[in-house]
């Protein structure tokens, strides 16, 4: 059996976080959970308030704080464009200060630190699919720079402080991640559209819906970041993690229509500025390093997430920012 750890996960009660508590919770790691519940709800992790081997920290990141951890998984960050576009200032600040925190506290306690960077670092890419080796198509300057720029900079920062002072750091690149417990307000494109199918409101579809995206079951993704986590110590990454089946956004708003039985239609509206066109990961070295491969193909995946869907009632949910 494997040594039980004292683990803390930043933004832990995100849509990722919550469900990776839980995982860390059942293998009976003793498991802190910081959030400033920005963009995430209490809701996701009630369930685990009554377990002796969970804890409940309200703190945000970008500040200090000292804590005795054994593994640090950073998750804490505003991941949808709506979110981290409303306080692109604070968004920087959450990645650049909030690494600067985390590995510090890696340092000083010599644990180990997971960042979860993300497929935005290649930017509007040249080269289909990303391997790891691409560097990348970002616009600096532009309105997704707080996120992008900012996520490169962390990336930057884990690998100075892995080779200057020897943290040992993983880095994962997260593609499109879906599934139970997504915000229904967070303004990504598959809770978007299974939200307004089954209010029977039009599918917005930015562009003409022939940009394409990879996406990833959120237990998939989960199971992935715990095995980069346990990888032998010389798989630093980055490493992408998402599924690598394309679809175009067309072709997904008309899947929801089918699968909710939705009359709704969908309705265009000008493609944001520095919009992707086209994302799908190479997760070679997923499949060779971690024996990883995502299981929940798109169709199944969506079917699981619009019943979840069907339970919420969305009087109870309000957009954490304003929606496109």
């Amino acid at each position: 059996m494997a040594s039980l750890k004292r683990i803390l996960v930043t933004g832990g009660a995100g849509f990722l976080g919550a469900h990776l508590c839980r995982r860390l919770v059942e293998q009976g790691h003793d498991v802190i959970c910081l959030d400033n519940f920005f963009t995430s709800q209490k809701s996701n992790i009630a369930p685990l308030l009554s377990h002796p081997n969970f804890e409940l920290i309200r703190h945000d990141i970008t500040l200090p704080i000292f804590l005795e951890v054994d593994e640090i998984y950073n998750l804490a960050c505003p991941a949808a464009p709506g979110h981290y576009q409303f306080n692109p200032i604070k968004t920087m600040k959450t990645s650049v200060l909030g690494s600067i925190i985390v590995l510090g506290m890696a340092k000083r306690c010599r644990a180990k630190v997971l960042q979860a960077s993300t497929s935005e670092v290649y930017g509007d890419p040249e080269i289909q699919p990303q391997p790891e080796t691409y560097r990348g198509a970002v616009n600096p300057i532009g309105p997704r720079a707080c996120y992008d720029e900012g996520k490169r900079a962390a990336e930057t920062l884990f690998m100075d402080y892995h080779r200057r002072n020897g943290v040992n750091v993983r880095i994962a690149r997260i593609f499109n991640t879906y599934g139970p417990q997504m915000h229904p307000y967070d303004g990504r494109v598959i809770s978007n559209f299974i939200r307004q199918a089954l209010q029977g409101e039009d599918l917005t579809v930015f562009g003409d819906g022939s940009q394409t995206r990879s996406f990833c079951y959120r237990d998939d993704l989960v199971e992935g970041l715990i095995r980069l986590m346990a990888a032998p110590d010389d798989l630093v990454g980055p490493v992408n993690l998402g599924n690598p089946d394309e679809f175009t956004i067309g072709q997904l708003a008309e899947l929801v229509l089918e699968l909710t039985g939705s009359a709704s239609r969908t309705v265009s509206r000008p493609l944001p500025e520095d919009d992707p066109m086209r994302r799908r990961p190479d997760i070679t070295l997923a499949k060779t390093r971690l024996d990883w491969v995502p299981k929940v193909a798109l169709r199944e995946g969506l079917l699981r997430t619009i019943e979840w869907f069907r339970t919420l009632d969305l009087a109870q949910y309000r957009p954490p920012t304003p929606l496109y």
